[in-house]
């Protein structure tokens, strides 16, 4: 991976970006782009889309979603002490001991969740699971008008952010889901500059797909693709505890997913095999026999229906603090979406 490919992936994984709070990652997101895309806009949901070869009549969306998981700012006692409601599916046990932080309109502002300390929880306390209205995060007021100074209700939250490494080709960060998928759609975008294009393409930074798909939906509906590829992360499925039988065999650097399905355009995926095997890239198939939660859903049956496909990126522990993934799988999906785009022809017929 280029140095400032990588480099660009760690402005995105430290920048906040809970969903409906979009804004400073969309903001790295233009900069990012103005250097090669032909068009950026942004619409009025707060979804980037950069484009390439506009006037071309073939029209290709790539979408990754910007939006991480997060907290919210519900209510601060009197004491100070700070109680939040959930953005997107948590588990409530992934918070307990977490560095947080609450972005405030006046910046940062450092927190900790915790809980009562295990010598004074009762037997009965120690088997439960504690209930988000049970957790509180401590910024170090004294009082409610102390914090309130420095904090409002309504104010988003993140896991501390930051990223790392545990070999040259593992890291891992919060919000990995989706900033890899996001990345990815950049990414191919701008290597296809490189390349003759007979189709435009469209890259979405896509907003609140983690609240219900809704950044793919309105900027389907703006750009009317004939093809959309979704690029998020899947599950890894090789650790511990998880069933290959039921959510088959998935390895982390074997290179990205190519799901097959009925939520996938059978003419996408078959020509997205091709390409990898064309171009020597590795690649997984997976099988999900509904529609998926990502962005491919949404994209699917925008207006009279789009041929769309999804690529994904494995990834273990999602919604965690430490959600891990391949250096080398991203890269490849990068190549493989850029890859697949130069194939196209104007009259490319995606009908089954």
């Amino acid at each position: 991976m280029e140095a400032a490919a990588l480099e660009f992936l760690k402005r995105l994984l430290e920048t906040p970006s809970p969903s409906g709070y979009e804004r400073p990652i969309q903001d790295v997101v233009r900069q990012y782009v103005s250097e090669f895309a032909d068009q950026v806009t942004t619409d009025v949901h707060g979804n980037v889309i950069a484009c390439i070869n506009p006037e071309a009549p073939l029209r290709v969306m790539l979408a990754g979603h910007c939006d991480q998981i997060g907290l919210m700012v519900q209510y601060i006692d009197k004491e100070g002490f700070v109680y939040v409601s959930p953005i997107g599916g948590w588990d409530v046990q992934m918070l307990i001991g977490q560095r947080m932080t609450i972005w405030s309109d006046n910046g940062p502002v450092f927190g900790i969740i915790s809980r009562k300390a295990i010598h004074l929880l009762t037997e009965e306390e120690r088997r439960q699971v504690p209930k988000m209205k049970e957790l509180w995060i401590d910024i170090g007021a004294k009082d409610q008008q102390e914090a309130q100074k420095r904090i409002r209700v309504g104010d988003p939250i993140t896991f501390e952010l930051g990223y790392h490494e545990l070999t040259p080709d593992l890291a891992h960060a919060a919000g990995m889901d989706d900033k890899t998928g996001l990345w990815v759609v950049l990414e191919a975008l701008r290597r296809a500059k490189q390349q003759k294009l007979a189709c435009a393409v469209y890259a979405v930074s896509s907003v609140q797909e983690e609240i219900g798909l809704r950044g793919a939906k309105t900027s389907a509906h703006a750009i009317d693709p004939h093809v959309g590829i979704a690029v998020d992360v899947t599950h890894a499925t090789d650790c511990p505890t998880i069933d290959k039988k039921s959510e088959g065999e998935i390895f982390i650097g074997e290179g990205p997913v190519i799901f097959r399905g009925p939520n996938m355009n059978h003419k996408v995926v078959e020509e997205l095999i091709k390409t990898a095997e064309a171009r020597e890239l590795p690649f997984q198939l997976g099988a999900v026999s509904r529609a998926t939660g990502t962005d491919a859903n949404a994209i699917q049956v925008n207006r009279s229906g789009v041929a769309t496909g999804l690529v994904s990126i494995p990834n273990r522990y999602m919604h965690s603090p430490v959600e891990l993934i391949s250096l080398s799988d991203i890269d490849n999906a990068a190549n493989l979406l850029a890859a697949f785009v130069s194939r196209l022809q104007a009259d490319t017929d995606f009908t089954p």
